[in-house]
């Protein structure tokens, strides 16, 4: 199968192998008049939207811990497309989340800005996977994490002690892997940096960072894939 991974619960990855294939995907050879003609309505609605290049999936399957997938480089409006539709089974999204962990327990997360394709939404900071993210013929996850974390915060994820292992959360809106980071500074502290950081981009990608101390403490505008890595995180023994 193309995509051969549980859905809709948290599942153990001791490896993650994100293979890139230079053929051009399917489903972008398949649409491309109806993506040139979405994008032009994505462009009406949120006129600061950028084109550029994403990393998109024809292949993810998980099995006894490991999870290997293939993706090829598209246009973001190829994404576009695929988001607003999803009644071509060819495609499927991937994308990766660092979670941030204060020193006194907390999760980091941020709501993003207004100008943005999720705005108002809530999630940990984080992109799609980019070409700037491949080494060799792979997609180097951590990278990904740290530059995406650290563009729309100011945080430097390379202070911060991590888990080898990631987890995963696969639906039919896509696939999340996931590492949590623990932070030397408590929330308060982190959030004052991030706010700091905020102000000073002349166009910033998020609004604000947004603490959650409970598996119960889930604020307005949480992405959906975010309830069960909350409740999964705080049920958790510490490292």
């Amino acid at each position: 199968m193309k995509f051969d991974i549980p859905r809709n619960r948290i599942l153990p990855i001791t490896k993650a192998d994100l293979v890139v294939d230079p053929a051009p995907h399917p489903y972008e050879v398949a649409h491309r008049e109806a993506i040139e003609a979405n994008w032009a309505r994505e462009m009406a609605e949120k006129p600061a939207l950028f084109n550029g290049e994403v990393m998109f999936f024809s292949s993810i399957r998980w099995a006894d811990g490991r999870l290997d997938a293939r993706c090829h480089v598209v246009r973001y409006a190829t994404f576009m497309h695929w988001r607003r539709t999803r009644r071509d089974t060819s495609a499927e999204h991937l994308y990766a989340h660092a979670m941030p962990v204060s020193s006194d327990g907390a999760l980091i997360a941020i709501r993003m800005a207004g100008h943005t394709v999720n705005a108002g939404r809530v999630y940990f900071a984080a992109g799609s996977l980019e070409p700037e993210d491949i080494s060799g013929d792979r997609v180097d996850l951590a990278s990904n994490m740290a530059r995406e974390v650290r563009e729309e915060t100011g945080l430097d994820l390379d202070a911060a002690r991590t888990e080898e292992a990631y987890h995963g959360w696969s639906s039919d809106s896509g696939t999340v892997l996931v590492r949590r980071y623990f932070l030397d500074q408590p929330a308060e502290e982190i959030v004052a940096r991030i706010r700091a950081h905020v102000a000073a981009e002349s166009d910033p990608e998020i609004d604000e960072a947004i603490v959650i101390r409970g598996p119960n403490d889930l604020p307005s505008g949480l992405m959906a894939h975010m309830p069960p890595l909350i409740q999964w995180h705080f049920g958790q023994n510490r490292i």
